[in-house]
């Protein structure tokens, strides 16, 4: 009997397993990683200095207890190089293995930045456990950090590298922080907010060349400002990994291309997380992950699913403005903004006046269960 195998170590791929675990302990599953396996929370890298944790201290599970905990087969170093799905295996350098059922939870890659040359080797992209712990290798007390990119990863790190003492400029194309989330008033309160605790904002403009310059490199923009930094961040966004399932003509779009249920085009192949476009969604946030990874483990252990996404606001770890957002389905209708003292909170309103969406600053982001459930409530009306 073949195994059910999940390919990828991340919150997707672990949590479809421990979810399974939960309805069948006993079916064989193998879990293959590229790389140690050690299970984390990718969201905690974000926030991890000002919460005083190592790399190494973000390790909740190492790869050898999750296996034993979860009755599982895991691969650690090994990358996948191919997918059968009509003779049912997965092909790595040194093996193969076949499946009974294959779930694809290969995450995202960070989009390239497009600089080269002598200097690059500065830049680093955090994507994951190992990505960090180089990027913490090479931050020096009183380091200048340019940031590339002013969205959510951009402005939490940001945050995370002032609070720590760190100089921190930030390069961002769009006219403020967040801005295909938010409207302008929350956005500029955000800039304010990380500005008055030292970030340096570069609105409209995105970096052209990159040079070094004895221990510190000179990033050139395009309007021709020029920034020096000791290190640069490189948060202009993710892209999921559709390589390995268009190699095996799973068919792809902007993400692995499945249905309700995570069925891919091929029989018995799924995707999940960062890397699957859901009926034509792709949503990288950790709440549409764990409805995706719950639903899924009920369809693998024999109960056909469909993931259903309750309302799930996103909270922004920026403490220097407490944020919760809601991003609205349509860019129809429009924002309705009331600022005042303890906060701002801005509502997306569709032709029909009904709540779609929000953004909430301050104290006002304690308020966002009871928007969740009128949007919720709104939405049940239409339906």
């Amino acid at each position: 009997m073949h195994p059910i195998v999940i390919i990828g170590s991340g919150l997707a791929g672990y949590t479809v397993l421990r979810e399974f675990r939960k309805r069948d302990p006993i079916t064989p599953v193998t879990l293959i990683s590229s790389d140690d396996g050690h299970f984390y929370s990718k969201p905690n890298l974000s926030n991890a200095l000002a919460a005083g944790k190592t790399p190494a201290q973000l390790i909740s599970t190492p790869a050898e207890k999750m296996a034993t905990d979860l009755n599982a087969q895991i691969l650690t170093h090994t990358r996948v190089t191919a997918v059968d799905g009509a003779g049912k295996k997965v092909r790595w350098q040194e093996g193969e293995t076949g499946y009974s059922k294959l779930v694809l939870a290969l995450g995202a890659d960070p989009i390239p930045h497009g600089l080269t040359g002598p200097g690059s080797e500065r830049i680093h992209a955090v994507n994951d456990l190992a990505d960090y712990t180089r990027f913490r290798e090479a931050l020096k007390p009183g380091s200048r950090v340019a940031i590339l990119g002013g969205g959510l990863i951009g402005s939490e790190f940001a945050n995370d590298l002032t609070v720590a003492g760190y100089r921190v400029e930030v390069v961002h194309l769009g006219p403020w922080p967040l801005e295909r989330l938010t409207p302008e008033p929350v956005g500029q309160a955000l800039a304010r907010a990380l500005e008055e605790r030292g970030v340096r904002w570069n609105f409209g403009r995105a970096a052209k060349r990159i040079a070094l310059m004895d221990n510190t490199v000179k990033l050139t923009l395009y309007n021709g400002g020029e920034i020096e930094a000791d290190i640069v961040l490189s948060a202009i966004g993710l892209r999921s990994r559709t390589q390995l399932a268009a190699s095996a003509g799973i068919r792809v779009n902007r993400g692995i291309v499945v249905d309700s249920t995570l069925q891919t085009s091929v029989p018995d192949v799924y995707a999940v997380g960062d890397c699957a476009e859901v009926n034509g969604q792709v949503l990288p946030y950790v709440m549409p992950l764990m409805q995706q990874a719950r639903a899924l483990a009920a369809t693998l252990a024999g109960e056909k699913t469909e993931v259903r996404y309750p309302v799930m606001p996103v909270v922004v770890k920026t403490p220097a403005l407490p944020l919760a957002i809601l991003p609205p389905p349509s860019s129809s209708g429009g924002w309705q903004v009331d600022c005042a003292e303890d906060g701002i909170c801005a509502l997306h309103l569709d032709e029909n006046r009904l709540l779609q969406g929000f953004a909430l600053t301050g104290k006002q982001a304690a308020q966002r269960s009871q928007y969740a459930a009128k949007v919720g409530k709104a939405a049940a009306e239409t339906a």
